[in-house]
């Protein structure tokens, strides 16, 4: 059976001998000159130049990263054949890279760069060994030798997706997080741990991602959680931070409520992330951190509290005011946790922004955005105290009540358009019942006068 990829490929190799790779006009503004790719120097699969060849038993050359992904994405055929193919029949094709390389030096005064060439990809030896030296190490309790190794595997994972996938069925991140585990307690008792090395595990553990639950439950031991929030909240290097603060999230996110609860209760934790969203090292780390106190806050009224008191909201507030999209959907999502404690809803009824960003982020974001956007307005106004009205009534200055209505209009469902109608109903009851009844037109909606 021929797949319908052989006919693309033939189609391509019959109308289109030589496929246009660039152009490249001189600063004179002539005519530009174009450069082709000889057909058997493009890869059927992507139609790009090849730049790691590999031929497969069936005669067919193919880059060596679009074949592994067509392998890996469940594919066990050739693409232009369809016979059946392995990842352990391809073999380079150094011939083609060379002719490659040739080709690419002749046309280099037309722009084009040479391939370079390519490191061998990475055996199940090799991978075996290099997740074995994580291990020796830790085992000798070598810390600086145990980051190197650690360092070495997460170079190794990134130079492919193979070398990764590679690393990865040899056990690499329950390696690492076990290797974290043993050095914790070293960390934490100051027994001459570094904390750049105990960095270089948390970021090639990283690579590895998702974690298995043998690897979490390392990581999420009390010793290695108390040493993940000495490295987030007091590491040297920017770089072990940021590591730090992902690794975290992944733990945060695990939908495993055991591990949500020991996160939450590590002295300290809810400290460490207030930080890095206030004082950002990175934005990965800071939408890592966003993301850890939104798990946090949702599971645990405790410590919704916790953030409130270490300063959440107004870094949230005002992180808020120029967010981007992701950004700004994380932030939403980590606030709208924190106003589930009593103390975050005291600190954004003082907070002057709180309620216009709420109400700027309400429209033009996202839907998720709305969403969070709605509900945490909804806490601030839904009180019958004196916080409350205040915020209805800056609510209402700065143009709340049209833009609640409005969404109603375009549409929302679910909790998001219960919220939004009974907002509309608090504003409602701020504002004089004339002014309602001139300008408002309900649409079905019960009026509460």
């Amino acid at each position: 059976m021929v797949l319908p990829m052989s006919r693309a490929t033939r189609a391509a190799s019959r109308l289109v001998p030589e496929i246009p790779l660039l152009r490249r006009g001189s600063k004179q503004h002539r005519a530009a000159e174009e450069v082709a790719v000889p057909a058997h120097f493009v890869c059927p699969i992507s139609l790009d130049l090849m730049r790691d060849p590999v031929t497969a038993p069936t005669g067919i050359t193919y880059d060596r990263e679009s074949v592994e992904g067509w392998l890996a994405r469940g594919n066990a055929r050739c693409p232009v054949t369809g016979r059946p193919l392995r990842l352990a029949d391809l073999v380079p094709n150094h011939a083609t890279r060379r002719m490659i390389q040739d080709w690419c030096v002749a046309n280099r005064a037309s722009g084009v760069e040479r391939v370079p060439t390519p490191k061998v990809p990475l055996g199940d030896a090799d991978a075996a060994e290099a997740v074995a030296a994580v291990s020796r190490a830790a085992g000798r309790g070598d810390v600086a030798g145990c980051g190197a190794a650690a360092s070495r595997a997460r170079a190794l994972g990134k130079e492919s997706d193979r070398n990764r996938r590679c690393l990865a069925a040899a056990g690499a991140a329950r390696a690492l997080a076990a290797a974290f585990g043993r050095l914790a307690g070293e960390r934490v008792e100051g027994a001459g741990a570094a904390s750049g090395a105990l960095g270089e595990i948390l970021a090639a553990a990283t690579v590895f991602f998702p974690l298995d639950d043998e690897a979490r439950r390392c990581i999420a031991s009390p010793a290695s959680l108390k040493s993940l929030v000495s490295v987030m909240a007091h590491g040297g290097e920017l770089a072990a931070r940021a590591s730090a603060a992902v690794v975290l999230r992944e733990l945060a996110s695990s939908a495993d409520e055991r591990t949500l609860e020991a996160v939450s209760r590590t002295p300290g934790m809810c400290d460490a992330v207030v930080r890095l969203v206030r004082s950002p090292v990175s934005a990965p780390a800071t939408k890592a951190a966003l993301v850890t106190a939104y798990y946090l806050a949702s599971a645990s009224d405790r410590a919704a509290a916790r953030l409130a008191e270490f300063g959440a909201v107004p870094a949230l507030v005002e992180l808020l005011v120029d967010a981007d999209k992701g950004t700004s959907e994380k932030a939403l999502a980590a606030l709208d946790g924190v106003l589930g404690a009593d103390a975050g809803l005291v600190a954004a009824r003082g907070h002057a922004l709180a309620v216009p960003v709420l109400v700027k982020k309400m429209f033009r974001v996202s839907d998720m955005a709305t969403e969070f956007a709605v509900s945490a307005l909804w806490r601030l106004c839904r009180a019958g105290d004196t916080g409350a009205a205040a915020c209805r009534s800056e609510a209402l200055r700065v143009g709340a009540f049209q833009k609640l209505l409005l969404l109603l209009q375009v549409g929302c469902v679910g909790v998001t358009k219960e919220r939004a109608s009974e907002l509309l109903k608090l504003l409602n009851g701020s504002r004089s019942s004339v002014e309602c009844i001139e300008t408002v037109d309900f649409k079905g909606l019960k009026r509460p006068f």
